[in-house]
């Protein structure tokens, strides 16, 4: 897809969200995929510097507390969707923004951007976001390339039951928690921040009651957590351990674990990179080529027969059980 072109969707992925934030020039930040909201699994990637939260979006929703409207608005950087489809960059942008940890460096694109944008209402910055060649340009290099022919989706018959899906962010600033949702007004305030407590748990709650309004069986969100580079964080305890008063066994286990872990990461790094080049290579060539070949050694219809007779008889068994 051209820089002139509009967004596409991209798929809720750690993989594609962390080559995606270092495509953009970020350095000392992944993300990290949460299938549970148990402590063990926060403990085991912190520092969470934010949450990305997919979910399918409902129309009359709610926001779970007071749009931001005073000063506070000036320290938030938050920017309305006016788009479609850039809610997932737009909302790993409102975490790594509105970020001070001292392990995450934007680089010069995003610095420019923000520092370009900072003093925009909401609707600006999103323009401005939206306009962007560059954060545009990455995000669509992450769309999966599906055909050889180019199709308008304005030209397509919506179905009214057809269901959307939506990306908000979820971060702590000053103490408070917020939501930022570019369909929004402004942040959304989800309250005070416990003294002494991670902000974590503050947020527990409000993702624990979106979660619950679908039906049990229903999968209809992804939670995912914007962390610092897990393999920085592993280099420097190795390194640390080294000045540590520890008997010789002891450093050396705690040595062979943090390696594997930090080999782990490296080899996690690899798979991303292999399944995003296979996400956006386009296969329809081939399959092409290969249907032309079956076609003229008389082997695609008798091939397509009997696919047709298994579905059939698939179903079959299916109705047969019911």
């Amino acid at each position: 897809m051209s820089d002139t072109a509009g967004w596409c969707l991209i798929e809720s992925d750690p993989g594609v969200f962390t080559e995606l934030i270092r495509e953009l020039g970020v350095t000392g930040a992944q993300v990290e995929e949460l299938w549970t909201l148990d402590n063990s699994l926060f403990d085991s990637i912190k520092p969470v510097h934010g949450l990305i939260f997919l979910f399918r979006w409902i129309g009359d929703d709610q926001p779970d507390g007071p749009i931001v409207r005073d000063s506070r608005i000036e320290k938030i950087f938050f920017a309305q969707q006016v788009i479609n489809n850039a809610c997932a960059t737009q909302a790993i942008l409102s975490v790594l923004f509105n970020c001070r940890h001292p392990s995450i460096e934007l680089g010069s694109t995003l610095t420019e951007f923000k520092e370009f944008s900072q003093k925009f209402d909401a609707n600006l910055k999103g323009l401005a976001l939206s306009n962007s060649q560059k954060i545009r340009s990455v995000h669509n290099s992450f769309g999966r390339s599906g055909s050889i022919f180019e199709f308008d989706d304005s030209a397509k018959p919506k179905s009214k039951d057809e269901e959307a899906y939506h990306f908000v962010a979820i971060v702590p600033i000053d103490g408070r928690l917020y939501e930022l949702d570019g369909l929004k007004e402004g942040p959304i305030d989800l309250g005070l921040i416990k003294p002494n407590t991670d902000w974590i748990e503050a947020a527990k709650p409000f993702i624990e009651k979106r979660i619950n309004k679908y039906k049990e069986g229903e999968v209809h969100f992804n939670l995912m957590a914007v962390v610092t580079d897990r393999k920085l964080i592993l280099e420097r305890r190795l390194l640390a351990l080294q000045t540590e008063d520890l008997d010789k066994d002891t450093k050396l286990a705690q040595e062979n674990s943090l390696r594997m872990q930090i080999d782990d990461e490296d080899d996690k790094m690899k798979r991303y990179k292999i399944e995003n080049a296979r996400r956006k290579h386009n296969y329809l060539p081939l399959i092409v080529e290969i249907l032309k070949l079956l076609a003229k050694d008389g082997k695609l219809v008798p091939l397509y027969e009997r696919a047709k007779a298994k579905t059939l008889e698939r179903e079959k068994q299916k109705m047969g059980k019911t």
